[in-house]
């Protein structure tokens, strides 16, 4: 009996209509067009505007283009994955709110925090479910609003981050294509470095939190960036180095969208051409966990059956990891 893999088999995207371009920026902070292009590849970022809605409101409309390309009843659904560090609420849980809203009555669902290496994560996840032959339509869905904690007076964090969500349907595969491998790492020793001071346990919500401004994503830039090149550009060459490839053998490397120069660093350090590389950082800035599946949506019509894509990220955490991906479709 052939092994089961779990195989990308459709893919969904959203990101809203509202574009904050670095123009706008300078308008609220002490930056300029110039400088965040130079130093991070962004030029607009979209922003989910509407008041009283959340991160759900971006991964619903991506799980139903999902489910349209695949003319899939959503009752069919088995699990919902929803990897995000925006959820609409502490509880319930943001799968939870998806799944009703899109008609899937018969899943369980779940959401995973790892930040920008979310999606990863989840998708390595979702993939153990489906290779143990018990499900055999699992959503993985990568969301966040980091609008709603992205401090709009620190000019060093507010010009990264933008809104959007993007998913993909995994199906058992039994043609040698779909996820083969990853590897996952963590460091929580990152975690002083790149972080949100309130609002969990520890220092839950109060007026003093509040007047503090600790409710937002808190990033020592320098430290992170270190952190973020090293661990991504080695996590992607050991994937390589694990499975006997090469630069040669991968066709497209889908990494997370955080900064020009790290996703260069990862490039090179695998040995790929920038025409490999997918980058659409300067449309959408940093969705954490929605930049690799909107990678993904946005070159859907590009990638071919058996491709070699490797996809790389890494987070706040720290996380990080990389995964092999031999295209199904």
């Amino acid at each position: 009996m052939s092994k089961i893999t779990a195989a990308i088999t459709c893919v969904g995207g959203y990101v809203p209509e509202t574009k904050l371009t670095n123009s706008d920026l300078e308008k609220i902070v002490d930056t300029n067009d110039e400088w965040i292009r130079t130093r991070t590849g962004i030029e607009e970022r979209r922003i989910l505007r509407e008041p009283g809605k959340g991160s759900s409101a971006l991964a619903i409309p991506a799980v139903q283009e999902l489910l349209r390309k695949k003319n899939l009843d959503p009752r069919e659904i088995d699990c919902l994955i929803c990897a995000t560090v925006t959820p609409d609420m502490v509880f319930p849980a943001t799968a939870n709110i998806v799944c009703e809203a899109v008609g899937a009555t018969n899943a369980w669902g779940f959401d995973l925090s790892a930040a920008c290496s979310g999606f990863l994560y989840a998708l390595t996840t979702g993939t153990m479910f489906i290779e143990s032959g018990r499900y055999k339509k699992v959503i993985v869905v990568g969301v966040d609003k980091m609008s709603a904690i992205v401090d709009y007076t620190d000019r060093t964090t507010c010009v990264l981050f933008g809104d959007g969500a993007g998913a993909v349907l995994l199906e058992p595969s039994t043609d040698e294509t779909g996820i083969l491998d990853s590897i996952l790492r963590s460091d929580g020793s990152g975690c002083k470095h790149l972080h949100m001071k309130a609002g969990g346990s520890v220092r839950p919500p109060s007026m003093e939190t509040v007047a503090n401004r600790e409710h937002y994503a808190y990033q020592e830039g320098p430290a992170v960036f270190k952190f973020a090149v090293k661990g991504m550009a080695d996590i992607s060459a050991e994937l390589l180095e694990k499975n006997n490839l090469t630069g040669d053998d991968i066709a497209w490397l889908v990494p997370h969208q955080a900064n020009l120069r790290i996703i260069d660093a990862t490039a090179n350090r695998m040995g790929l051409a920038k025409e490999k590389v997918m980058i659409n950082i300067q449309r959408y800035g940093n969705t954490t966990a929605a930049t690799i599946p909107l990678c993904l949506w946005d070159w859907e019509k590009q990638l071919k059956k058996g491709d070699n894509i490797v996809l790389a990220a890494f987070g706040g955490g720290f996380t990080w990891g990389a995964t092999w991906v031999k295209w199904s479709y």
